[in-house]
């Protein structure tokens, strides 16, 4: 009998080892002492200390944070919280502390300055004497602080990226995560500016700029601080699509596939990490999910993606890490030739009629329906009308009543690229 051991969560992000690749990204639950070790104790491999800062101008206001809904249920939060606000040697001193009492997990000390040499430099020199493992540089707050001079003001421009990482990583001798703006056109601008600045690795991605609703009250935007509002930083579940395409950019791309990352973006489950890793991500960061649900949610992700990899057979993270890299690709490359057709069970059809109507008014009108001598509706796809586009199925609130099933068609593969009505092949 093949007795294999439990699968290891064991990670080393830029040369850091940590118990499990799940750390606490750079937010209000990393801002002091208690919140720290509350986390840890729950488990957290790490955290991203909150982003400290020389500026003694840093005043929170109130409210902070905005809400995105869909019926109910919490997709994203807006907020508009600034660095810490607490005295720069509170923190410091207290990282020092918590790194006594924890040895055995990491802390990275994130920080953000003006666009000066000098104040990159005798910041990072000071947190790093703290004794963290890394230090991790904000270059992509949206709010607030770009206004300064500082997150995205200088995130956003590639020449400034590789500066600053420059900067710092000539001062300290330990690990620099560059963390990435998703507020730019193309990340791989960035990305290559801090490979080419010397930093170990890069965090992606920061907070998306938005605004996330509108008090028709008030007439404000959300959350409102007296009767106005801004912009703010918008994370939660809703940005990881964004992340985790940014993040397949950056492994899909020649010059930046080697980069560690260390992934943000709407982690909530072990499933989300699971597919972070599958696209080359090193490391996880977590925090809209600590928030609502608390630190505990960590066991889910951990007991999860634990489960996950012993049923699939993987030992190790590095098992898998990369593994959906090599099918993520262009557009131009996937095979036009390929079908599928939707089948629906007529067992498990509660006869909503959600997939015909959305067929019907929206697609391609390839769903019927009859109704049967017993009252039942029945409804039927028209194969010769179905085009595999898997709307009925995105929308059927019954888990596998409806299946997108290839089909032999008869034909070779053939995409864009060698397409003979590509002007280009002519």
């Amino acid at each position: 009998m093949d007795i294999r051991s439990k699968p290891s969560l064991k990670c080393n992000v830029a040369g850091i080892e940590s118990i499990n690749p799940f750390w606490l990204a750079s937010a209000p639950p990393t801002d002091k002492y208690i919140n720290v070790v509350r986390a840890f104790e729950a488990g957290w491999g790490g955290v991203v200390w909150k982003t400290l800062g020389e500026d003694p101008a840093v005043v929170n206001v109130s409210s902070r944070y905005g809400v995105h809904k869909n019926r109910g249920n919490i997709v994203g939060i807006n907020n508009i919280e600034l660095i810490s606000d607490r005295p720069l040697q509170t923190n410091l001193d207290e990282i020092i502390r918590v790194r006594k009492e924890w040895p055995d997990r990491v802390i990275i000390g994130s920080m953000m300055a003006v666009i000066e040499e000098r104040a990159w430099k005798e910041l990072a020199v000071k947190i790093a004497e703290t004794g963290v493992q890394g230090i991790e540089l904000n270059l992509g707050c949206p709010h607030g602080m770009c206004e300064r001079g500082m997150g995205s003001a200088i995130g956003q421009v590639p020449e400034m990226v590789e500066k600053v990482t420059r900067w710092v990583k000539e001062v300290v001798d330990i690990p620099v995560f560059t963390k990435l703006t998703p507020n730019i056109t193309n990340i791989l601008w960035s990305a290559e500016a801090a490979q080419k600045g010397g930093c170990d690795a890069v965090a992606l991605i920061n907070t998306v700029n938005s605004i996330t609703s509108v008090d028709l009250d008030l007439m404000a935007p959300t959350p409102t601080v007296g009767d106005q509002g801004t912009h703010g930083g918008y994370c939660g579940a809703a940005v990881k699509p964004i992340a985790l395409n940014m993040v397949a950019e950056i492994t899909r791309n020649h010059d930046t596939k080697d980069l560690n990352i260390s992934a943000i973006g709407g982690i909530e489950t072990w499933k989300d990490a699971a597919e972070f890793i599958a696209l080359g991500a090193v490391g996880l960061q977590v925090c809209t999910a600590a928030m609502l649900y608390g630190f505990r949610i960590v066991d889910d992700m951990i007991a999860g993606l634990t489960g996950w990899m012993e049923e699939k057979g993987y030992q190790t993270i590095e098992d898998f890490r990369g593994k959906a890299v090599g099918n993520t690709v262009d557009w131009n490359n996937l095979d036009m030739n390929f079908d599928t057709k939707a089948l629906i069970d007529q067992d498990s059809c509660i006869e909503c009629g959600r997939c015909h109507i959305a067929c019907e008014d929206t697609s391609h009108q390839a769903i019927t329906f009859d109704v049967a001598d017993n009252g039942k509706r029945i409804f039927t796809v028209i194969d010769d009308e179905c085009v595999g586009c898997n709307l009925c199925q995105i929308v059927c609130p019954v888990p596998e009543c409806i299946d997108m099933v290839p089909v032999d068609n008869g034909l070779e593969y053939m995409n864009w690229t060698n397409n003979p009505l590509n002007p280009m092949n002519n």
